[in-house]
């Protein structure tokens, strides 16, 4: 809450005299000075000004002083508090038919995102072809973006579209954190994806990594996201504010230790740091991996093996989705960097609507993944149509040509198989 200005304290002074006044018990004079018959006079003197402000004020802040009966101290606090702080009309009160626009709109998405990743962890769960390092860091990818969807993403859009927090202090904190945990662990398992591919084709021969390093990797992630999403456990706070019509409106936000936006340096910095460790750094990191990649897979001029070519696929399916991650974040950190500096922005009428689009976007990013799954890998495409299309059995898949494809037995199905050592990876 903004503190008064000195002349809304002066205004106020007065009006609150008037009103003591009125209820014919005045409050104590000064010297040979009456407060109601002299307020015009004292208010053009510095010195007098600061007697009224004193005497006025102190009986009705020291809660030890027993001048005024409790009930009148109260009635005149509250007089006071409205005056300083009148209600205002509710911001941001979007009618019905934009509200209904934009929950088909987010509801649409979320639907998408939700089930699409569901299927996603079912698919590497719950078949034993598909459990490989690089489809265990898909199922974290995929756990992140519905803890996003399911945990964050709909309370705050119900937050931003009445602008009012009706979940309590205890979620606010709950999902503040889980908005920076989840980005975070996103941005960061696209990154360990991309060091694993680097790995496996730029440098062979340090082999790759095996299982258990994955789920230490995974772990790391998540500590490592929460770490950075601390602060959101420690600062998370709501406020109440009263407006026209009797309505209120309860505010989730950080409260720092120097104070709450724009004010905060605080506050200020930690918006500058985490976009630039979940989002500068680890896309330029991830362009300069797949850059690699790129020229080691593309760059020779004979014609592509069939592992350089599964190796090729899949690379490019992870570059497409680094790619979208890029695009659908970008405008949403941007956004909240240019407020800072162009505050009036936050003022404008369309601000709502401008915010509601780059959240939206930020958030379906949790919705593309899986359809690029779908789109550019077979053995998810055969596996989606199954759930989806309730197609009885996948596909057969054609058999590799005997001199690329190792025999190995696998004891626990009872039969032996053909795996192409390098590129069954997805």
């Amino acid at each position: 809450m903004e503190e008064p200005s000195t002349e809304a304290v002066l205004n106020c002074t007065v009006r609150l005299m008037e009103v003591d006044a009125v209820l014919e018990a005045p409050m104590p004079r000064f010297g040979h000075f009456g407060l109601m018959d002299n307020s015009t006079y004292l208010l053009r003197s510095i010195n007098a000004t600061t007697q009224v402000l004193l005497g006025v004020l102190s009986p009705l802040l020291d809660d030890t002083d027993f001048s005024l009966h409790p009930e009148r101290k109260g009635a005149l606090r509250q007089f006071l508090t409205d005056c300083l702080f009148p209600a205002q009309p509710k911001p941001f009160a979007l009618p019905w038919w934009q509200k209904t626009v934009w929950s088909v709109v987010f509801g649409a998405m979320l639907l998408v995102a939700v089930g699409g990743n569901a299927i996603v962890m079912w698919i590497v769960l719950a078949h034993r072809r598909m459990r490989s390092v690089t489809n265990y860091f898909l199922v974290n990818l995929s756990v992140s973006d519905m803890m996003m969807a399911l945990l964050n993403c709909v309370f705050n859009f119900i937050y931003m579209i009445d602008s009012d927090w009706p979940f309590g202090a205890t979620y606010c904190t709950v999902n503040n954190f889980v908005a920076n945990v989840t980005v975070a662990a996103s941005v960061f398992t696209l990154v360990a994806i991309s060091l694993d591919r680097y790995v496996a084709i730029v440098k062979p021969l340090k082999g790759r990594m095996r299982k258990r390093w994955a789920l230490f990797t995974v772990l790391s992630i998540w500590f490592l996201s929460s770490l950075l999403a601390l602060p959101t456990l420690l600062y998370s706070t709501t406020s109440t504010s009263s407006h026209t019509n009797g309505e209120t409106r309860t505010l989730c936000f950080l409260q720092w230790p120097d104070g709450t936006y724009p004010r905060s340096s605080l506050d200020y910095a930690y918006n500058l740091v985490f976009p630039a460790l979940t989002y500068l750094v680890p896309v330029a990191a991830m362009a300069v991996c797949y850059w690699r990649m790129g020229r080691e897979l593309w760059g020779a001029s004979d014609a592509a093996t069939q592992r350089q070519a599964a190796r090729r696929r899949v690379v490019r399916m992870f570059l497409v989705v680094v790619t979208i991650f890029a695009v659908c974040w970008l405008p949403y950190h941007g956004y909240f960097i240019y407020a800072y500096h162009f505050r009036e922005i936050a003022a404008s009428s369309y601000v709502q609507h401008l915010y509601l689009a780059f959240y939206w976007l930020a958030m379906a990013n949790a919705m593309v993944n899986p359809l690029v799954y779908y789109c550019m890998n077979h053995r998810f495409r055969a596996y989606f149509r199954r759930v989806v299309c309730c197609a009885p059995k996948l596909p057969v898949e054609p058999p590799r040509p005997a001199a690329a494809t190792p025999m190995r037995w696998n004891r626990s199905t009872q039969e032996s198989r053909l795996v192409v050592n390098g590129a069954h990876n997805l």
